[in-house]
This record gives structure tokens, C-alpha cells and sequence, in this order.
């Protein structure tokens, strides 16, 4: 892949879970790119990531070989529209966003036809993540599987629907937000009970992936794993906590999808 030149045009969270994955592969590249408007974000960048160039506006971006676009929804128009003369007709745009569909970012660029969406996961940081793609239809084959290539660098990543892009925000991409502060109450609460940190995080990520494989893997229905353990200490909770989930995240769904 060294004869490809990356461009980012945002640095922030997802741009530097992807720059991780990629320097955690060994993957090489022509150059990597970044440009975000605040400096002090592009020098952070550059401190993590001496290998990347830090570029002063959109446009240096928009002439690689593959751009990243690596902002949040509402500001990916207006930047598409200051780019577009400036993105050749060969490149490669890649979004990172929901709402913001294929049909939007090709009126924007002129036509351009290979244009993909993916939506990132932060466990892509250690080369694991969750990552469904779509490429718009007229995207040469030939060109599809090297950027499939270069993806899956990340983890796990698929071809989807167009469609179903921000359900996967909800279920995959967000999924580990609403845990991952029930695992570290229950870490502060394994230490105030006599466990040492590291036997608390042990305990709790064996428990954990057995328990995921137990629950999707070992051939029992729902009822019947939840009924092998009888004492269920917070159960008087769970509607709350099911309600919680369908007030939330259902309306998120709304506000996300294109």
C-alpha cells in the first residue's frame, strides 16, 4: 500500500483510532495527511504519530490518493462543498459519519463514484473493531477490495446496506459506552469487597467473555442461560434499565440516520 497517500480532514477521535490501528498493523503508506482547524489538535496528532504530515487547510487533503472525511455531520457539507474542486475524479472518499449519505457526498463532489461509509469502533484502536462498510454502487471492483484491504486493518470489517449503517452506531459503534462504566463501578466496588485491582479486572473481563460465549455460543436460548443462575441481586432494576435503553437510544437512532 505505499503507493497510496492518506488524508484525514478532522483529527480527532476516530482519526487517531484509525492512525493507531494502522501504526499498531505496521501498515505503510506513500504519506499520511492531516488537517484539522484547531493547531494544537493537529500538533497532539503529531506528537502520538511522527509519521503523519500535519497539512494547513482541506484543500492539501482533498489531493490525495484517499481522503478521509473525519467530521462530525453537521459541518461535512459545507467542508465537501470547499473541496470539491479539488478532489480528482480518481480519489477515493471515505466517510466516518452517520446521517450524511453516498448520494449526498457524490451530488457534493461532482459525480465521484468511489465513495465509501464506514462506521469506526473505538475497539478498532487495538485492531479489533466491529466496522461495517458500504461503497456506493458504480465503485470499481478492482479499487472496492484495496480499500477493503486497507480497512480491515482495523478488525472486523463487512459490507453492509447502506441502510443499516446507523443501526450498527447503536449497536456496535456506542455499544461499549454503556457498559464501560458499569465495569468500573463494579472494579471500585470488587476492591471495597477485599479484591485487589488486577484481581478485579481478571475477574470481571474472564467473566465477562465467558459469559458473551455463554450467552451467544453455547447453543442454550435466553431463558435458558439467564435461569442458570438463581440469584439475580439487582432484578428489581432491570425494567428501569431496559426503559433507559429504549428511551435513549431508540430516538438517537432517529436523529442519526440519513
Amino acid at each position: 500500500m505505499k503507493t497510496k497517500s492518506l488524508g484525514f480532514i478532522g483529527g480527532g477521535r476516530v482519526t487517531k483510532i484509525l492512525l493507531q490501528a494502522f501504526a499498531n498493523s505496521k501498515a505503510e503508506f506513500k504519506s499520511i495527511s492531516v488537517y484539522d482547524t484547531n493547531p494544537e489538535v493537529s500538533e497532539a496528532l503529531k506528537n502520538q504519530f511522527p509519521f503523519i504530515v500535519t497539512a494547513d487547510s482541506a484543500l492539501e487533503i482533498a489531493k490525495q490518493k484517499i481522503v478521509f472525511i473525519a467530521l462530525h455531520p453537521p459541518v461535512i457539507m459545507e467542508t465537501l462543498e470547499k473541496i470539491q474542486n479539488d478532489v480528482s475524479q480518481s480519489a477515493i472518499v471515505i466517510s466516518l459519519a452517520p446521517k450524511i449519505s453516498i448520494e449526498k457526498i457524490g451530488a457534493r463532489l461532482n459525480g465521484l463514484t468511489t465513495i465509501a461509509r464506514i462506521i469506526p469502533n473505538a475497539t478498532s484502536y487495538i485492531n479489533k473493531g466491529y466496522n461495517p462498510v458500504c461503497f456506493k454502487r458504480e465503485f470499481p471492483e478492482n479499487e472496492r477490495q484495496s480499500v477493503l484491504k486497507m480497512l480491515r486493518l482495523l478488525g472486523n470489517t463487512f459490507e453492509v446496506a447502506e441502510n443499516k449503517l446507523e443501526g450498527y452506531a447503536i449497536m456496535s459503534a456506542m455499544l461499549p459506552t454503556y457498559f464501560w462504566f458499569q465495569w468500573q463501578e463494579l472494579q471500585t466496588i470488587g476492591i471495597q469487597i477485599g479484591l485487589s485491582e488486577k484481581e478485579c479486572r481478571d475477574s470481571i473481563y474472564e467473566t465477562l467473555v465467558a459469559s458473551l460465549n455463554l450467552m451467544y455460543k453455547s447453543g442454550l436460548n435466553e431463558s435458558q442461560v439467564i435461569d442458570l443462575i438463581p440469584v439475580k441481586p439487582i432484578v428489581e432494576y432491570e425494567d428501569q434499565i431496559k426503559d433507559c435503553f429504549k428511551t435513549k437510544l431508540l430516538p438517537l437512532f432517529e436523529k442519526i440516520k440519513p
